[in-house]
């Protein structure tokens, strides 16, 4: 008899241990005082490479590297094995009809949508951070602490209350502005939404960062500015901008790469959807990486290795198209 201390020094062991029972099942320990009766559910048949379970009653053959249902109902076995497939995945991206023209819109939107975003959180945030930079406009330390504050909220909760306020029937929106809109049912307006929404989420970030830029400007540039005949939007354009993109030209590249695979706002807000023309894969607010991750972790048949092929595109697409930025970023430092 094994007191709790041999028991525990003896775990690993104890655990593999199992007590064999006349119909082919087993006992086997569960804590320290208790056991249970277990019996086998699949059996295989190995002259014929098959797969039958007692639970689902039916007979599963290998697929695809998947033991799928003989019967033709499309169930697949939990299990599988791994099998190399090349550059199958790849060869169904770029020429599979079907999956090609739903990867070629994707990429379309993901590429709007990440574009749209920077640009638009950029322009607010300089705009509001031109204001409160200016020297006569008094409490500018609570505006600013005003203004941060969707930042320093949790984005998965910010979503969750942009979802609410964006319903049909009782968003705060249509009611106060006494619409109709399906905003998360139309392809067009869900794109609206999440733009706004992102747009709350990414202004504050724009304007700390643009306010730290502004501050670093030397006074003395703009004075010379002034004083050889140049005008505010003058000064803006010629001088102020060209220093500002200086110092956030490389975070907009970064804010662009992160907004390209905004996994959470997307599947948050509207999990990809709307779902239109019948296809229940490829949604109209769907980003390349919502795509990888319903390819990997949605439906019956799900596809690892198509989800691992996408993410590697994914990462192939954000290197090139960031190489323009860094060099448009290396011209701006000489402007230093």
């Amino acid at each position: 008899m094994l007191n709790a201390r041999e028991i525990n020094a003896r775990g690993k062991d104890l655990g593999e241990l199992a007590v064999p029972t006349d119909d082919g099942g087993g006992i086997k320990m569960v804590g320290l005082s208790e056991a249970f009766v277990g019996k086998a559910t699949v059996t295989y048949d190995a002259a014929k490479d098959t797969l039958y379970s007692e639970v689902t009653k039916k007979t599963y053959a290998p697929k695809n590297a998947f033991y799928t249902a003989t019967d033709g109902s499309g169930d697949t076995f939990s299990q599988g094995w791994r099998e190399n497939v090349g550059l199958a995945n790849f060869k169904t991206i770029f020429t599979d009809p079907t999956f090609r023209s739903g990867f070629f819109k994707i990429f379309v939107w993901n590429v709007v949508f990440a574009l749209g975003t920077v640009l638009l959180t950029f322009i607010l945030g300089m705009l509001i951070a031109l204001l409160f930079n200016h020297p006569r406009l008094k409490g500018k330390g609570i505006y600013r602490s005003l203004l941060i504050l969707p930042y320093a909220i949790p984005a998965f909760v910010t979503a969750l209350l942009w979802k609410g306020m964006f319903n049909q029937d009782y968003g705060l929106i249509n009611q106060t502005l006494h619409l109709g809109t399906d905003w998360l049912g139309n392809p067009w307006a869900a794109k609206a939404a999440v733009l706004i929404t992102n747009l709350w989420l990414g202004f504050p970030y724009m304007f700390l960062v643009c306010t730290g830029a502004l501050q670093s400007i030397p006074g003395d540039v703009q004075e010379a500015a002034r004083i050889d005949g140049a005008n505010a939007m003058q000064t803006l354009r010629k001088i102020t901008m060209p220093l500002l993109l200086v110092a956030v030209g490389p975070l907009l590249i970064a804010s662009y790469g992160f907004n390209f695979n905004n996994f959470s706002l997307i599947y948050l807000l509207t999990e990809g959807g709307p779902f239109t023309g019948g296809n229940a894969t490829i949604g109209d607010t769907d980003l390349l990486i919502t795509l990888a991750y319903r390819l990997a972790f949605s439906g019956a048949n799900p596809s690892y290795g198509l989800a691992s092929a996408v993410s590697i595109v994914i990462f192939a697409l954000v290197a090139i198209m960031s190489l323009p930025g860094f060099r448009a970023t290396k011209a701006l430092e000489e402007i230093n």
